[in-house]
């Protein structure tokens, strides 16, 4: 599609600096962006003044259900509301039925997305005990990485055998991302709180996947990485504790680099009284301690990353007792909104926004052409008011489950308008259907 347009007057938040001026968009790229740029006829012209304009997040980390849980969501109703919420690009997980464990399972996913995706997309591959084959298959430049759950997941996805996780190690040509929870640790944790005759309740929750769960898992992956010189990725750390196996500095050539997701920079143990299973997930929501460590931890470099983790499930399947509640909150469409409320409270800048949602996942998976407000890019961008609110509700929230842990809350920020490829699918009000523009996530590896 052969589009125009010339945004003019808009605050650029890019690289370290927020700047005034004007962007021109053309094929689905920006092709000139200066301080003033003379408005042609053909121009359609938006006057952006007073507003900030980003690069779209770039989530690295969700899961939309589809195929064979589809009632949970959708790959078109979560990247829907992902549109809303200002993500641009999404990475997708494997653990949905059955299992995205072989690559012809992960380009059948490719395929209902460029159908069906509002955002651009990529997909992981699982790791299994026993499909190292199918890890060797992948390609670098058109499948983002493979996903391993070390010690605590469901179904086949668990790879706990020592020889198998140094075999994904040692021949992954993709990155690597790791769930990082030790199952036997877990399981001790319970005993403890289970020996009198305790029933465990939310509360206990992160007390039973503690920091000593996370630490046991997340050293070992790093001492694989290590061992073997893998590309590894730590996804949703929670602990302090955790910290001290990463670098601090610049996300460029680390080779082990590790993310915090929204929820866990959000919430602390002390909402769990409050809001219950809606926020019971794995890694564990923990104390406000651990909280201020990952968000010093963003200041540092520590974290490379910010992503969401969006797991949704049905409000009903969230009201049963803690022990059966599925572990997953939806978040898809408010994660900028509450990073941007970090902002308002001196917790975070704007710039490091960009830079932990956008910059630093384009060079972790060295996505192509994305990322960066930069003529030759693509066009995937969001307008921000700073200046007006944001009321949340059940009844107002995009996602399939139709519930939010954000309900009643006002953030301090709107979002007015999302462009993937240079196309407008948010107006601020609605989400308008351009899923023919979205695109496959290409890698310069």
């Amino acid at each position: 599609m052969n589009q125009q347009l010339l945004i003019k007057n808009a605050k650029i938040v890019n690289e370290g600096k927020v700047f005034e001026g004007d962007l021109r968009i053309q094929d689905q790229r920006f092709e000139r962006i200066d301080k003033n740029i003379t408005v042609w006829p053909q121009d359609n012209v938006i006057d952006a003044k007073g507003k900030f304009l980003l690069p779209g997040m770039i989530d690295d980390q969700v899961h939309f259900r589809e195929p064979g849980m589809t009632h949970k969501g959708t790959i078109a109703s979560e990247s829907r509301a992902a549109v809303a919420g200002g993500i641009t690009s999404f990475m997708e997980m494997p653990n949905v039925a059955p299992a995205t464990t072989t690559i012809e399972a992960l380009e059948n996913k490719f395929a209902i997305a460029k159908q069906d995706s509002f955002a651009n997309y990529s997909f992981y591959l699982g790791a299994t005990e026993d499909n190292i084959e199918q890890i060797k298959r992948l390609n670098p430049k058109i499948h983002c990485g493979v996903k391993v759950f070390m010690g605590a997941s469901t179904g086949n996805l668990l790879v706990e055998n020592p020889a198998a996780l140094e075999a994904i190690f040692r021949d992954s040509p993709a990155l690597i991302v790791t769930h990082c929870e030790s199952g036997a640790v877990i399981e001790s944790n319970l005993k403890k709180i289970t020996a009198q005759g305790h029933i465990p309740t939310i509360s206990d929750h992160p007390r039973i996947r503690n920091a000593d769960a996370c630490f046991s898992s997340s050293s070992y992956a790093v001492s694989l990485a290590k061992k073997y010189n893998s590309q590894l990725h730590v996804l949703h750390i929670t602990t302090a504790k955790e910290l001290s196996l990463f670098e601090a500095g610049p996300i460029e050539n680390k080779h082990i680099t590790a993310e915090a997701c929204v929820h866990h920079l959000w919430f602390s143990e002390d909402d769990y009284l409050p809001l219950g299973n809606q926020i019971k997930c794995n890694p564990a929501i923990k104390s406000p301690a651990d909280r201020a460590a990952l968000i010093q931890a963003l200041h540092t470099n520590q974290i490379d990353i910010i992503a969401t983790d969006h797991a949704p499930h049905t409000w009903q399947e969230k009201q049963t007792d803690y022990n059966q509640a599925p572990a997953g909150l939806p978040l898809v469409e408010h994660a900028l909104l509450s990073l941007f409320d970090h902002v308002h409270h001196n917790r975070l800048s704007l710039t490091q926004v960009v830079e932990k949602t956008a910059h630093n996942p384009a060079i972790r998976y060295a996505i192509k052409e994305r990322g960066y407000i930069r003529e030759g890019y693509f066009a995937d961008f969001v307008i921000v008011d700073m200046d007006k609110t944001t009321k949340v509700s059940h009844e107002n929230c995009r996602y399939l489950c139709g519930w939010t842990p954000f309900h009643q809350y006002e953030f301090s920020s709107r979002i007015e308008g999302t462009w993937v490829n240079g196309q407008q699918v948010y107006d601020g009000k609605k989400v308008i259907k351009h899923t023919a523009l979205s695109k496959r996530l290409e890698f310069d590896r």
